[in-house]
């Protein structure tokens, strides 16, 4: 099992700029043919552009990370081939949807996709989309966007600080954010935005309620590591 490395910020930035991928470009071959691989078993996979990290720091209390540009088939072999260079980092952005009862909203992926079953926070990798003047890339929004189109859900204003989990080749900045109706209200709002999309990136919206409903089988290490300390920090370790 990979070690984590789990700590509590109170903000994050990013920015893009140069960066020349040694791994990459020795195994553009490889890559091509891991992904033509992918495609063959899930023909609705896109080949778009996405960002990794190759640098992150913490100084008072704020966390950096320096990003680069590259596509999301070198990301997806990166990945399957278990993150062989360990000096670059998957990283993403993600709302931690808290019900007032104490509950946090995951996504559960849908067959057509990358990680099909597999259960955490609707998040996707940093874009184009998301990058501001001065090549700055807004974190809190594309946590916020992918919120949005993966569960039609907008979270009250959102709060100050973060919970960044590392874990392997994973660099998960995770934003808890408290909303105001109980889950199951958000469970059927989500539902209801899931049953109106043609193709949904997600089969469901589920709620944990505890540490008991924690899924090692189908969450990731960092979704685990964070609920597991959000729980301990509500006094229901």
């Amino acid at each position: 099992m990979a070690a984590i490395d789990l700590r509590r910020v109170r903000a994050v930035t990013a920015a893009l700029g140069p960066f020349d991928w040694a791994w990459a470009r020795d195994n553009r071959a490889r890559i091509e043919a891991h992904w033509a691989r992918r495609r063959a078993d899930r023909p609705a996979m896109f080949n778009g552009r996405v960002m990794l990290a190759h640098a992150m720091g913490e100084r008072d209390g704020v966390c950096h990370a320096a990003l680069f540009e590259t596509d999301y088939a070198t990301l997806t072999a990166f990945r399957d081939l278990g993150f062989p260079d360990p000096g670059i980092l998957n990283v993403f952005a993600a709302v931690a949807p808290r019900s007032r009862d104490g509950a946090y909203l995951l996504g559960r992926m849908n067959g057509h996709t990358a990680n099909a079953g597999q259960v955490y926070f609707a998040c996707g990798t940093p874009d184009p989309e998301d990058v501001r003047s001065g090549g700055r890339v807004d974190l809190g929004a594309s946590a916020l966007r992918e919120l949005h189109e993966e569960t039609g859900l907008v979270p009250p204003e959102t709060e100050d600080g973060w919970t960044i989990v590392r874990e392997g080749g994973h660099l998960a900045f995770l934003r808890p954010v408290q909303f105001a109706e109980d889950a199951d209200t958000l469970l059927a709002r989500a539902r209801a935005h899931l049953a109106a999309e043609a193709v949904p990136e997600l089969a469901d919206v589920v709620a944990v309620r505890g540490p008991g409903e924690i899924d090692p089988a189908r969450m990731p290490l960092y979704a685990q590591a964070f609920l597991r300390d959000a729980f301990a920090a509500d006094g229901r370790a």
